[in-house]
């Protein structure tokens, strides 16, 4: 039939093919299938309290949002409900981040 110059040049491409094809998509990966910005900086990424004092800062920053977010829902139902002495009193009523986490503290039992 073909004779063994055949045969080698079926070899050279059973063998070169796989690779040419490999090297051709398997270059520049990083540059064609990546995209920009897509893990977080670390700015941008939630920073995990460690300590002690981190951890009663967390807990009263959450603490507070959970306050303020209770006082403007039960606000908008004073609203809709019109209660308009209720509103006024709401928007008055306000929760420095020191007596919050005094209440905190002694819910807790801790002095501080």
């Amino acid at each position: 039939m073909g004779g063994p110059n055949l045969e080698v040049f079926k070899f050279g491409i059973y063998v070169l093919f796989p690779i040419g094809i490999m090297y051709y998509f398997g270059t520049n990966l990083d540059q064609r299938f990546s995209v920009p910005d897509f893990w977080p900086t670390k700015e941008q990424s939630n920073k995990v309290p460690r300590d002690f004092h981190e951890l009663d800062g967390e807990l009263e920053r959450l603490r507070l949002r959970r306050l303020e977010v209770r006082r403007l829902r039960l606000e908008q139902e004073a609203l809709d409900a019109g209660n308009f002495e209720e509103v006024a009193k709401l928007r008055t009523q306000r929760f420095p981040p020191q007596v919050v986490g005094e209440m905190g503290r002694r819910i807790r039992g801790r002095e501080g």
